[in-house]
């Protein structure tokens, strides 16, 4: 420990603090126990480039249904998530949305900011309480300017993301709605600590962009299966190997590319 604040300490100079933007006070600064090797981005650096990024990261909370960026917002930072789940949706004009990704410890939320469009059209939102350390846009670009391995990192996490969006829009339009209730729940659950989640019908209807009736049916034949129990706005998944064989084709492509692209990746 000595040795590694002695490090810290010898860490070359980053730009100054400037305010936090007006909005961000929703986010909660955080206590240990958490660490930012928890995030596989983070894990994958080689320990000089960590050892320089680590002062600079700040760690927050991440309260349940908060909104991390609207649509067309300038993204202030990089969000290396250690636990929790985000939700990306698309924003309908007449309030309509529908996910196309989601993010646990295996990546960030703030693309734009290092994509160099500062700002994206979809919106990004907590579905699942958790923390992140974050990283202001103007250190990060004086990272990728250094090199090393962070932005090769950052570039496979977007890869793996654009598969997973292709994969879902194509699962919205050519499979049953059971079979995308199943790829949700897998998903989500790949980025849990535990078998269980903290989600209500009208939630994943919302996120896939269905009929409440619809996702409530889908639930209840899994349910019937002993596949999951649905309780109280609580799913618990009882037969995760039943539950995969019942999913379509996306979850297990989406999963295969998140491994071959990231270091690390695998269920939590």
């Amino acid at each position: 420990m000595l040795r590694e604040t002695q490090a810290l300490a010898q860490t070359p100079d980053y730009p100054h603090a400037i305010p936090s933007s007006a909005g961000e006070e929703a986010i909660r600064a955080a206590p240990a126990p958490h660490t930012p090797r928890q995030n596989r981005i983070l894990a994958a650096l080689p320990r000089e480039d960590y050892l320089r990024l680590l002062p600079r990261l700040e760690l927050v909370s991440m309260p349940r249904g908060w909104t991390v960026h609207g649509p067309g917002a300038r993204q202030r930072h990089l969000y290396f998530l250690v636990d929790g789940i985000v939700s990306r949706f698309q924003v309908m004009l007449d309030g309509a949305r529908t996910e196309f990704s989601v993010t646990g410890s295996e990546g960030v939320i703030g693309i734009a900011s290092f994509l160099g469009g500062e700002s994206a059209a979809s919106a990004a939102v907590v579905l699942a309480a958790g923390h992140a350390y974050r990283l202001r846009a103007d250190l990060l670009r004086v990272e990728m300017d250094r090199g090393g391995r962070l932005p090769h990192l950052l570039l496979r996490y977007t890869q793996a993301l654009m598969a997973q969006t292709g994969q879902i829009a194509a699962c919205n339009r050519h499979h049953s709605l059971e079979q995308q209730v199943c790829r949700w729940i897998l998903s989500s659950l790949d980025r849990s600590p535990s078998n269980e989640l903290a989600m209500t019908q009208e939630l994943i209807a919302e996120m896939l962009g269905v009929r409440r009736e619809g996702v409530t049916q889908a639930a209840g034949r899994l349910q019937r299966a002993g596949l999951i129990e649905y309780k109280r706005g609580r799913i618990a998944v009882l037969d995760r190997p039943r539950l995969e064989a019942r999913a379509c084709e996306c979850y297990g492509a989406v999963k295969r590319e998140y491994e071959r692209l990231l270091p690390g990746w695998r269920r939590a």
